[in-house]
């Protein structure tokens, strides 16, 4: 058996499949409750289901992976012979997936090296890239979480929602930030800063706000090289006209992804989202 520093993640990455595949990466998923029914994202809830019930106003909620689901996951990953895992999560600030993790890693049979990353989605699943290829060249669970970090300092997150209600009824978001985005039909963007959601501007209207992430997400990315994620849910062809627009924007853009958030997250945003994720290369 090899011995090697294998990836942990989380299912809220949403990494491609062949990416994770080429990889490695092992992503644990998180639940989501729909109704009475507790549902393992990314196998057995789709996108479609999820906004079909969020816009039937049907009780959706979330919930982290059990800490023996990690415990499981970090035994399997020793018995191939890996030598030590780094697992990185989602923002401690946004879901307690991190803690649970943290516990498992203590009853770990290598050393676990678990991450706040302060990010979620493609933010994220960029780290978790860039640990997996300090790894792949022989990296020590050190220099795999450094590379993760690194990518973490210069990786940005934002995003246009059409209403702050699901992030209100999630507690991602305050009643004061959500009221925010209520007066006057406000269509607010947002940014993931510090681990946490805060707004960042206030548009009168949903294309305006459009144009206006396109704007943010250009002059953050500069003529510096860049991956970038377009994330939407519901959103297909908004999310692939913004991509397109990007692409002509961007001078260093490097990796293009364009996908549908999972359940989790579009439970806490809502159909409509569109989100663009830009990480320094």
């Amino acid at each position: 058996m090899s011995r090697h520093v294998a990836i942990v993640t989380d299912s809220t990455a949403y990494l491609p499949p062949r990416t994770m595949e080429r990889h490695g990466i092992t992503a644990v998923p998180l639940t989501v409750v729909l109704g009475d029914r507790a549902l393992e994202e990314g196998t057995e809830i789709s996108t479609r289901s999820l906004a079909q019930a969020l816009q039937k106003r049907r009780p959706v909620t979330t919930s982290r992976p059990s800490p023996e689901l990690f415990a499981q996951t970090y035994r399997k990953i020793a018995e191939t012979g890996a030598s030590g895992i780094v697992s990185l999560h989602l923002s401690a600030e946004l879901s307690g997936t991190y803690d649970a993790a943290v516990l498992a890693a203590k009853e770990a049979p290598v050393p676990v090296r678990v991450v706040d990353t302060g990010m979620i989605a493609m933010a994220l699943g960029f780290c978790a890239v860039a640990a997996a290829e300090a790894a792949e060249t022989g990296g020590s669970v050190d220099e795999a979480v450094t590379a993760a970090e690194k990518r973490a300092a210069g990786t940005a997150a934002y995003f246009y929602v059409d209403t702050l209600e699901y992030l209100r009824r999630g507690g991602r978001i305050g009643t004061a930030q959500a009221l925010f985005g209520s007066a006057l039909a406000v269509k607010p963007l947002l940014q993931l800063y510090g681990g946490r959601i805060e707004p960042l501007e206030k548009v009168r209207t949903a294309s305006r706000a459009i144009a206006r992430l396109e704007e943010v997400v250009a002059e953050r990315a500069g003529a510096a090289p860049v991956d970038i994620a377009v994330h939407h849910l519901a959103a297909a062809d908004r999310a692939s006209a913004l991509a397109e627009r990007l692409r002509a924007r961007v001078p260093g853009l490097g990796e293009l992804h364009v996908s549908e958030v999972g359940a989790v997250i579009g439970a806490h945003t809502g159909p409509g989202l569109l989100g663009v994720v830009v990480a320094s290369r």
